[in-house]
């Protein structure tokens, strides 16, 4: 860790007992590695399944790694798997936990900030615990997509003032403007650019770019 001589502020911001939301910015596979490692206390994230299921050498050391940090797989494909997931967190919360969310689902193609999943804020909302918005830096030049070996390269990171949320969690206006809220929180440290679609469509958009262009 000493190698990417970590530059962090606003740590103080993590309350140090009792339930909180981690939310951060998704850049690189490297975000779950680094910044647990700075937070005073047991950082636990919902990993995708397929983080623990991927094959091959990149998907051995994917799985020993999330094992060690002590996270929990879940499948957040959507329908009942996401609700499943919501029901995990939750359960986390209610026990005083600290979780940490990427709200964009996935990491960011391009470096730009994209649009939050609302189950963010049904966790947020149902269990009151405050969401400590969090910008990291750099861990996309430090381990790009596809890359098992990290670079040694400083990697910051930044966490914000604590945020607090009430309402209906039954009403998906609600849910929207909750998390709307949340990544312009992120936003705010983070001065990325904003782009108002999900992070899983862009990527989709880039690949049949590519496909065509492949074609052509």
């Amino acid at each position: 860790m000493l190698l990417f001589r970590p530059k962090v502020t606003g740590l103080r911001h993590v309350p140090n007992v009792g339930p909180v939301i981690v939310a951060s910015n998704h850049l690189s596979f490297s975000d779950s590695v680094f910044m647990p490692l700075v937070v005073p206390r047991k950082v636990t994230f919902m990993a995708k399944s397929e983080y623990f299921t991927s094959p091959g050498v990149k998907g051995f050391i994917k799985k020993i790694t999330f094992q060690a940090l002590g996270q929990v797989p879940v499948d957040r494909a959507g329908g009942r798997r996401s609700e499943a997931a919501i029901r995990t967190g939750l359960k986390l919360l209610e026990e005083g936990q600290c979780i940490g969310i990427y709200p964009e689902g996935t990491r960011s193609p391009d470096g730009r900030l994209y649009k939050g999943r609302i189950g963010i804020a049904r966790m947020a909302i149902d269990s009151g615990a405050p969401v400590v918005p969090v910008a990291m830096f750099n861990t996309a030049e430090i381990q790009p997509t596809g890359q098992v070996v990290p670079k040694v390269r400083r990697v910051e990171m930044v966490f914000g003032e604590p945020m607090y949320f009430a309402g209906d969690s039954s009403d998906l206006a609600t849910l929207r403007q909750v998390t709307d809220e949340i990544m312009q929180g992120i936003q705010k440290i983070s001065g990325q650019v904003y782009v108002d679609m999900y992070a899983s469509d862009a990527k989709s958009a880039i690949a049949e770019e590519l496909k065509k262009n492949e074609e052509n």
